[in-house]
C-alpha cells in the first residue's frame, strides 16, 4: 500500500495517494487514541473486588 502511494505521488497524483493512505492513517490514529485511553482509566471489565480479611471470619 505504501509503495503504491509513493508511486502515485511520484506520478503527480497526490490526491489518489492520500486516498490510498487514508484508511491506514485512520487506523493508526484510532489505535493510538485507544491505547492512550486504556492506560489512563480502567475499563468496565477491570473491576477489583475487595479481598476479605481472614480475621473477620474467626469466632
Amino acid at each position: 500500500m505504501f509503495a503504491w502511494s509513493v508511486v502515485l505521488v511520484a506520478a503527480g497524483q497526490t490526491a489518489a495517494a492520500v486516498a490510498a493512505l487514508a484508511p491506514a492513517l485512520a487506523l493508526t490514529v484510532q489505535q493510538i487514541v485507544h491505547a492512550s485511553r486504556s492506560h489512563t482509566a480502567p475499563g468496565p471489565g477491570h473491576r477489583v473486588d475487595a479481598a476479605t480479611d481472614k480475621e473477620d471470619d474467626a469466632p
